[in-house]
């Protein structure tokens, strides 16, 4: 568990962020994400998860956007930084990201057990 603890802060540390337009949601809807990124994600009651998926959302969107966003999983910020997964916005950071650290996001989400958010 540590060894992925590290694996996910070296692979933030490596995504480029950026500003996301004020109150857009466009990408946010329910993803899956790995048991170590969840366990930082406040519980939610399977009352609210019912009610975020009934609109294709995630769970931790709020009515100002996303309610976690220091702590949003990988997959999430993987948005808009690559041209493979564009903001629908048209926003992006000033460096894309290194196609090296996009192909080990994507093994390592496809190598962890994911969980729905």
């Amino acid at each position: 568990m540590y060894k992925n603890r590290d694996t996910i802060a070296r692979l933030r540390d490596n995504i480029p962020s950026f500003a996301c337009v004020k109150g857009c949601h466009d990408c946010c809807g329910p993803v899956t994400t790995s048991s170590e990124e969840i366990s930082r994600l406040p519980v939610k009651t399977d009352a609210e998860y019912k009610a975020a998926l009934e609109h294709f959302n995630c769970v931790h969107l709020g009515p100002n956007g996303c309610t976690v966003y220091d702590e949003r999983p990988l997959i999430c910020r993987l948005f808009g930084t690559t041209p493979r997964m564009p903001c629908p916005q048209g926003r992006r950071p000033e460096q894309m990201i290194d196609i090296k650290v996009e192909t080990e996001v994507h093994h390592f989400i496809a190598n962890t057990r994911q969980v729905l958010v």
